[in-house]
């Protein structure tokens, strides 16, 4: 075992690492965990903190082995074996990570996350499924995060079943109780997003920019569970081009370069004003730490829709696809998922109409001050028709075809996203038109919408 000043000195530096990341110093704060890992010993606290870290710069492979070699140290650690877990769902490890699962529960039985984690895992059927144990265990639990987590669970594995009636009536209850912990307010994003558009105006995009004339990155951007993902693993496995994942660097680069504000409002007012080659030139600087070795990138962050603005004048050749899907099912595949962080719009139907509505104002806008900018991705037809949708795609990135893209489901390349299992499989139709057997629990949402002046079957 490692001594106490050893391990209070690794401990230390170790807290001298989350700075370096939210600074966009990914670079140093990787060679500073690559340093403390090398000397982290038989230390499991250690090396489950470092596999934190780690997970935060967008490596869960290093992630991956800090928890194994802690695993060996704490077999019977269900937190640590839950955090193998995961990292092992975005290396493409399924059946490993669903092994790990039933370990954490037969070690804790009332471990909410990993019930709901291993329901995600693969397609339930009537032999092989948890419903029962699920049913168990959510009338024990006091109401809070743990049984939002196994309402969720319910509702995947009883969607799975067929049993659209039950799944939707527990989707409902974990929706509704993870509402009621938020104090968060659609009205506020709502506001931000008609004020970017006011900010940037057509006006704006008439002054001269010279942003950073990089040729390497690739947005892919869009409401999130509207096929963002899916794009992002067709273009990465073209050889030229690397994923990053879902990153925040742009939106740190800005908020560093931007200073304190007064809020959200003050925050877009001060970013129209920047410098759009020192914004360009620290969001590269903070992504050249991950380490890419191809030529393009990927940058899969949804939200950075809120900020094309901003890409188009800090970096003019930079490519944008925007991925639409099917109101309705954009709108289920939102409600359904129980996001860990961020979408706190998505667990209330109305709230969600709101936010998918502003969403739709702001892409309008920027097809108009932006023209021929960014490309839109039909999800809908990327299914109908895969390799035709993904020339296309491949085209606006301004690469050469390469047949891979067509196989993107032999990635091996990291996916920590909510479809980290799904994009592990060939392309299918499943989730198209899902709605419809939700259509009279859904009519809230759709009332919304066409209230709101858009018919829900329309794109959004």
């Amino acid at each position: 075992m490692a001594s106490l000043a050893v391990e209070d000195d690794a401990m230390a530096a170790l807290g001298g690492v989350s700075p370096l990341i939210r600074d966009g110093r990914i670079g140093e704060a990787l060679s500073r965990l690559a340093t403390i890992e090398a000397g982290a010993g038989d230390d499991a606290r250690l090396l489950q903190h470092l596999g934190e870290h780690y997970t935060h710069c967008g490596k869960p492979d290093a992630a991956a082995r800090c928890y194994r070699r802690a695993v060996a140290l704490t077999p019977d650690d269900p937190g640590c074996l839950y955090n193998l877990s995961a990292a092992l769902i975005a290396l493409g490890q399924i059946v490993e990570a669903e092994a790990l699962l039933d370990r954490v529960i037969a070690l804790a039985p009332h471990d909410a996350d990993a019930w709901q984690n291993r329901s995600t895992l693969r397609r339930q059927t009537p032999d092989a499924n948890h419903v029962a144990g699920l049913l168990d265990v959510v009338e024990q639990v006091r109401p809070g995060p743990a049984e939002v987590a196994l309402c969720y669970a319910l509702a995947k594995e009883l969607e799975d079943l067929g049993d659209t009636d039950h799944s939707f009536a527990w989707l409902k209850r974990g929706a509704d109780r993870r509402r009621g912990r938020l104090s968060y307010r659609v009205e506020a994003d709502v506001a931000a997003m008609a004020e970017i558009a006011r900010v940037f105006d057509a006006a704006l995009f008439e002054r001269p920019a010279s942003g950073c004339l990089e040729t390497g990155p690739v947005f892919v951007l869009g409401l999130p569970r509207s096929g963002t993902t899916l794009v992002d693993r067709i273009i990465s496995s073209h050889g030229d081009v690397d994923s990053l994942g879902e990153i925040n660097d742009f939106a740190l680069a800005l908020t560093r370069l931007a200073g304190a504000t007064g809020g959200k409002g003050d925050l877009i007012r001060r970013s129209a004003d920047l410098d759009p080659a020192a914004l360009g030139r620290a969001y590269l600087d903070s992504v050249a730490g991950y380490g890419r070795t191809r030529p393009m990138f990927i940058d899969k962050t949804p939200v950075n829709f809120l900020y094309i603005g901003l890409i188009a004048r800090a970096l003019p050749n930079a490519r944008i696809i925007h991925l639409r899907r099917h109101p309705l099912d954009s709108g289920y595949a939102l409600y359904k998922t129980l996001f860990r962080m961020g979408c706190p719009y998505s667990y209330d139907l109305e709230d969600l109409a709101a936010y998918m509505l502003a969403h739709r104002r702001l892409m309008d806008h920027w097809r108009t001050v932006v023209p021929g900018r960014i490309l839109d991705v039909d999800y809908e037809a990327l299914i109908a028709d895969q390799e035709a949708v993904s020339r296309r795609i491949v085209d606006h990135c301004g690469l050469d075809w390469q047949d891979a893209c067509l196989t993107f489901h032999e990635n091996t390349a990291p996916a920590a996203t909510a479809s980290a299992a799904q994009v592990r499989q060939p392309i299918h139709a499943r989730s198209v038109g899902l709605w419809r057997r939700y259509a009279d629990q859904l009519e809230p949402l759709a009332a919304a919408l066409r209230a709101g002046g858009v018919d829900p079957m329309e794109l959004v």
